[in-house]
C-alpha cells in the first residue's frame, strides 16, 4: 500500500533539457521542522470507493555526519479491515542535506503480504554514485539525484507561478540499482473538493512507466495547494484493475497558513 502511495506522490522523474525546467537547486520555501501529513487511501473496482489504508509523512530536523539535514519519514499500512486479505506495513526514510535536499541515505522496510524487504541506499552526490544493501557494487547516479521520498518534498518547492499550460518539469530518482526518468507536467489551476474540503489547487499530470500495477501515460492526475504549502490534497489514477483515489485528511506544524483552502468539509470518513 505505500510502494503504491509513494508512486502515486511522486512526480516522476527524467534528466533536465534546457527548455524545460527541473527541481535541483531550489531553495526549501514549502516545509520546515515537524511538518506531518495525513492521507487515506481509497480503492474502486465495483463503483464504490472503500477505505483501503493509510500513509503519513513527517518531517524532522536532524544531522548527518555534522551537516544539517532533514528526516523525512513515510509510513503506510492497510486498514486493519483488509489485513486478513492483504496486510501492508511500510516505512520509508529519508535523510537530506538541509540546503539542497538532496539524500545522504534512504532505507524502507517493506511487509506487504508475504512480501518482506529491508533495503538501504547511500548517495554518494559528488561522485555521482550510489550503493545499496540489496547488491554488491557503486552503481551510477546523476547530477542531483533523489530517492523516492526525497523527490516528494523536493517538488513542492517549485515556483509554479513561473510554468505555463503544459510546462514539464524534470528530476531523477534512484531506486532497486537503477536511476528512473520521467517528467510531470503542469495543467494549471484548478478547485478540487477532497474528503477534508475545497481547494484551490494546482494541477499536475506526472509520465507513468508501465508496470503491473500501471498503464502507463499520463492518466494519474496529482492536485496540489496553490499556496506556499503545496501540499498534495488529492491523487486519482487508474490502475490495472480498478482506480485508486488518495485524499490528505488531516496536518500539523505546517510551515504556512492553508490559504489555499477555500470551504472545510466534514466527512466522518476521514479517519
Amino acid at each position: 500500500m505505500n510502494a503504491l502511495f509513494i508512486s502515486l506522490l511522486l512526480p516522476i522523474l527524467n534528466f533536465m533539457s534546457p527548455k524545460d525546467t527541473g527541481i535541483c537547486n531550489q531553495p526549501n520555501v514549502s516545509f520546515g521542522d515537524r511538518e506531518k501529513i495525513h492521507y487515506t487511501i481509497y480503492y474502486n473496482v465495483i463503483g464504490l470507493y472503500v477505505n483501503a489504508g493509510k500513509a503519513d509523512f513527517s518531517t524532522q530536523s536532524s544531522n548527518w555526519n555534522g551537516s544539517d539535514t532533514y528526516t523525512f519519514t513515510a509510513t503506510g499500512k492497510s486498514n486493519a479491515k483488509y489485513d486478513w486479505i492483504f496486510k501492508v506495513r511500510d516505512k520509508y526514510e529519508s535523510i537530506v542535506d538541509a540546503k539542497t535536499l538532496l539524500p545522504y541515505q534512504f532505507t524502507r522496510q517493506i511487509h506487504e503480504g508475504g512480501f518482506h524487504q529491508t533495503e538501504s541506499i547511500s548517495f554518494n552526490q559528488k561522485a555521482r554514485s550510489a550503493t545499496t544493501s540489496t547488491a554488491t557494487g557503486t552503481f551510477k547516479t546523476a547530477d542531483c539525484t533523489y530517492d523516492v521520498i526525497s523527490a516528494v518534498y523536493a517538488a513542492r518547492n517549485i515556483n509554479y507561478a513561473n510554468c505555463q499550460m503544459n510546462d514539464k518539469v524534470y528530476l531523477n530518482f534512484f531506486l532497486d540499482k537503477d536511476l528512473y526518468p520521467s517528467y510531470f507536467k503542469y495543467l494549471g489551476k484548478d478547485v478540487v473538493t477532497t474528503r477534508f474540503g475545497k481547494f484551490k489547487a494546482i494541477k499536475l499530470a506526472p509520465l507513468l512507466v508501465k508496470g503491473s500495477m500501471f498503464n502507463g501515460g499520463e492518466k494519474m492526475i496529482i492536485w496540489v495547494t496553490d499556496d506556499e504549502n503545496h501540499i498534495p490534497v488529492r491523487i486519482e489514477t487508474p490502475i490495472i484493475v480498478g482506480t485508486i483515489k488518495v485524499d490528505m485528511v488531516g496536518y500539523e506544524n505546517l510551515r504556512h497558513p492553508l490559504s489555499s483552502l477555500v470551504e472545510l468539509v466534514n466527512v466522518e470518513d476521514n479517519k
